[in-house]
């Protein structure tokens, strides 16, 4: 059975992911300045951060329209996408009214909308993970199964080099950005089971943070290790980081990590427009 798969562009995908024709993504539209800007490849992250440097206002983000997921739906026998937390944006909204759209069409259509409950590199390990059962020659009832359930296990950490965004859109007071910026302390931030954001510790400048964020993912995965269940076990997951614009931080990240879990594999993805809007230049987001 042919199958297509459908990221929001807040899916940072890797080039070999972009390279596979059965891969699409419905692409988001940021807001600066009064441009709006389509996330999608013309996306220039370099210009973009310069101007959210320079702008006193804060960039916004508007998700597709069911019609840029239903474009797609006829493109295969079964159809998968993934998109941004549901509680974080309307994307996930958007693309089950496209499948409902779709279904009272074509009512035999095999077509499952994932909330990744995460974002970025969460989301592209997700995709990764559907890749992976179609090779094995699963159904698309036991994909679907099995790639929820690694939602449900997967976690998702990330550190900001700077809380400007969430300043200039409120959700940080003045006072307390001026302190955290003072003191260079930098947030390890975590989604949570619902797909929302908290706080999970942090430390004085970004080195440590990451250091710290590498001990509390070595502290899981011990635990992980000792599950029943194979798939919890660290050498059988794969460990993804994002970065804004900041090559030697994920590297950084990459190493600090290594050095105290053995993950099957490693990927480092630079983000795309949505990703970038949020994390700012220089953050991090890490998926495992």
């Amino acid at each position: 059975m042919s199958y297509v798969i459908i990221g929001d562009s807040c899916t940072d995908l890797t080039d070999e992911l972009k390279s596979m024709p059965n891969i699409f993504s419905a692409p988001l539209t940021l807001e600066i300045e009064g441009k709006t800007i389509i996330d999608d490849e013309t996306f220039d992250q370099l210009s973009f951060i310069e101007t959210v440097k320079n702008s006193k206002d804060y960039p916004k983000s508007a998700c597709p329209s069911p019609e840029a997921f239903m474009k797609h739906f006829d493109k295969a026998d079964e159809v998968y996408v993934v998109t941004l937390s549901g509680a974080l944006s309307g994307s996930y909204g958007s693309a089950v009214l496209a499948r409902n759209l779709y279904l009272e069409d074509h009512p035999d259509a095999k077509i499952h909308v994932f909330d990744s409950c995460s974002a970025s590199v969460g989301q592209t390990l997700i995709v990764m993970k559907i890749i992976e059962c179609k090779e094995a020659g699963k159904s698309f009832e036991e994909t679907v199964e099995i790639a929820e359930k690694y939602r449900e296990r997967k976690q998702t950490r990330f550190i900001l080099d700077t809380l400007e965004t969430f300043r200039k859109n409120g959700r940080i007071n003045n006072l307390a950005f001026l302190v955290i910026s003072t003191l260079n302390i930098k947030p390890i931030m975590m989604g949570t089971v619902e797909g929302k954001i908290d706080r999970l510790d942090q430390a004085r400048g970004t080195n440590k943070s990451i250091k710290l964020m590498a001990e509390h993912i070595a502290k899981e995965m011990k635990e992980a290790a000792a599950s029943s269940n194979p798939d919890d076990h660290p050498e059988n997951r794969i460990l993804g980081i994002s970065h804004c614009n900041t090559p030697e931080r994920a590297e950084l990240a990459k190493n600090a990590i290594s050095a105290l879990v053995h993950f099957k594999d490693i990927i480092v993805v630079n983000m795309g427009g949505v990703s970038t809007t949020y994390a700012n230049d220089g953050g991090i987001i890490v998926a495992y």
